[in-house]
């Protein structure tokens, strides 16, 4: 319908304001802080140095390989646009800024898709206009969304999905166009541009295909005015489907697969998709009670499953799952909005919970997945409604308060996302066990009192104070006991018992991706210029390699952390000639390295290095 017709012009202003209301509720998080992800992806990338927005430096950026990926450059080329607004810096307020429009312009475009889709539903046209906005804000107003928004790197999940909901959209327009005879080529092929778009954005966008099956097995039911093409769509899908678990089942599982813990986890495969099964539980419960308190941003205090039932609520949560899905299929044409919703909801995790050795849980993973679960809920309600015999201003009323509560609850956790420090405190709060969420209490009370370097930093104290809490909650984390140990010696009254501490926890702790770090941390903060015990340093360095391996690659950034942070040139040559007589001879590690050296002002070194490769021939 067209949008000068006086009868859409009311909707066209609800989602409006829905647009408006979705953005305003997250500006209490400004400016806040650059945090994880953000910044290799941001902060330390200099392919998105934009000086000036010609088509060449934004061709080269569009196309330079990137940290997070090779398939997310549409994201990446925002991230430039915004360091060039920004006068040439990583100012966190412009990038936040810019995720905030994204987020308003995906619940604009979400309402319109909900109206079309209760449409297609069946529902008379003048209740839809009313509840697809409702709708859509209840999406764009979940706290849960706080960390999607908030959390400047996730626009790669942000605009991924604005680009999915108008494909979605598209595709829905032009299955309407089929249902009634008409033309529908234009809108697929609009659908396939925008997927494309998607695509550019984040991988698990590949889903899409998945989603508008969900919506043929729900609500569209291949229906088409052509009896051929209805049954081209069936039989399209089928062998789409089929080609799809044949892929899963051929490749995906066979390439991914681990016995064994993946590289700098603690859980193989199975173990992963047991936990996965009480993650997406979880999920479901901080959708269904959207307390503050309930999403702590990290998540790595989850321990992982080892069977069936340990720990014990492995196996209720995998039944729980089955049983959802087996009622959503039994309720597909009776209740197809709670069905598709259910459908959405577990398709949207079906990459980022399976096989792929990814972290166990990110919040901002439910970001497509929500619209899913806003679906089914709402259906549910609307059906409790109509067998209490709610009268409309009662219905009204209730959704009123629903709304409010969304509402509010989102603008007090965006609140809380104003700094590093009072995300990091209401992080600490909600998951005390985390040692993601003390470090970072910790280096940001550092960074809030100037850093390191900073003459008698005001907030050392509170800093130090954080990282004894962080070390004291988890037994298993070693970054705290490292930055305490390099405050304390900024402080000066490090003691032996201190570094002791550290390397007994060193010796016995489990080698993840962020404990391997910690050893790193030590030697940064030295480089950084504190008094440190740089024996004690190497020592720890030395026990890391026993630890997770020699190899090469970890031979020369252990060799790089001894020269540039410790100043040790003569300490760190071992390292380096330990990784080249890890190679073979007519291996080019030798050169290469001994280039990169003499790049870096170690020509000294770079010599040494080149005689030994000249040895080895």
């Amino acid at each position: 319908m067209s949008v000068r017709n006086p009868a859409t012009r009311p909707f066209l202003l609800a989602s409006l304001c829905t647009a408006l209301l979705a953005g305003a509720l997250f500006l209490p998080g400004l400016p806040g802080a650059f945090l994880f992800d953000d910044t290799p992806n941001i902060v330390n990338n200099a392919s998105i140095h934009l000086s000036q927005p010609s088509f060449s430096q934004l061709y080269a950026i569009l196309t330079a390989p990137q940290p997070s990926g090779s398939m997310r450059g549409l994201p990446t080329l925002t991230f430039a646009l915004d360091y060039w607004r920004a006068g040439g810096v990583a100012d966190p307020a412009t990038f936040k800024t810019t995720n905030l429009l994204i987020h308003a312009l995906t619940a604009f475009a979400l309402a319109w898709l909900f109206k079309n889709l209760l449409a297609a539903a069946r529902l008379p046209a003048q209740r839809a206009a009313w509840i697809a906005p409702v709708l859509a804000l209840a999406w764009a107003a979940h706290p849960i969304q706080v960390s999607s928004v908030l959390y400047a790197v996730q626009r790669l999940q942000t605009l991924g999905t604005l680009f999915l909901v108008l494909a979605l959209l598209a595709y829905l327009k032009a299955r309407q166009a089929q249902i009634a005879g008409q033309p529908a080529r234009g809108g697929f092929l609009l659908t396939a541009l925008l997927w494309a778009l998607a695509l550019n954005c984040k991988e698990d966008t590949v889903l899409l295909p998945a989603y508008t099956l969900a919506l043929e097995l729900t609500v569209l039911r291949f229906a088409a005015a052509n009896a051929r093409t209805s049954q081209r769509l069936k039989h399209g899908y089928l062998a789409a489907t089929l080609a799809g678990i044949g892929t899963y089942v051929l490749w995906v599982v066979p390439h991914y697969w681990n016995t064994a813990p993946y590289p700098g986890r603690d859980f193989n495969s199975l173990q992963r998709l047991l936990t996965e099964a009480r993650v997406l539980c979880r999920y479901l419960w901080e959708i269904l009670l959207p307390l503050p308190q309930h999403m702590p941003f990290y998540y790595d205090w989850i321990q992982p499953s080892r069977s069936l039932l340990q720990p014990w609520t492995t196996l209720p949560a995998i039944a729980l799952i089955v049983g959802l899905l087996a009622l959503a299929w039994r309720l597909r044409h009776r209740l197809p909005l709670f069905a598709l919703g259910v459908f959405l909801y577990f398709s949207a995790h079906f990459i980022t919970s399976n096989v792929v050795g990814l972290e166990l849980a990110y919040e901002h993973r439910n970001h497509f997945a929500l619209i899913g679960a806003v679906l089914a809920a709402g259906s549910l309600l609307a059906q409790a409604a109509r067998r209490l015999r709610l009268p409309p201003h009662a219905q009204a009323s209730l959704l009123a308060v629903l709304l409010l509560a969304l509402c509010g609850a989102t603008a007090l956790r965006a609140y809380s996302w104003r700094s590093a420090v009072s995300l990091a405190q209401a992080a600490t709060q909600a998951a005390p066990n985390s040692p993601r969420a003390w470090i970072d209490l910790c280096v940001g009370y550092l960074q809030a009192g100037g850093g390191a370097q900073t003459p008698h930093n005001p907030y050392l104290n509170q800093a130090i104070a954080a990282c004894e809490a962080g070390a004291n909650a988890s037994p298993e984390t070693l970054n705290s006991l490292a930055v305490l140990v390099a405050l304390k010696s900024l402080r000066g009254d490090v003691t032996p018992h201190d570094w002791a501490r550290f390397q007994s926890r060193l010796r016995s702790a489990r080698m993840s991706w962020d404990n391997a770090r910690a050893p790193f941390v030590l030697s940064y903060y030295a480089g950084l210029g504190v008094a440190m015990d740089k024996a004690r340093i190497r020592q720890a360095l030395d026990l890391l390699l026993q630890r997770t391996g020699a190899s090469p690659e970890r031979l020369i950034h252990v060799g790089y952390a001894v020269l540039d942070e410790l100043k040790q040139p003569e300490q760190a040559l071992p390292y380096f000639v330990r990784a080249i007589e890890a190679t073979p001879p007519e291996d080019p590690l030798a050169l290469n390295l001994a280039a990169e050296l003499q790049e870096n002002g170690y020509a000294a070194v770079a010599e040494k290095i080149r005689r030994l490769a000249s040895e080895r021939k």
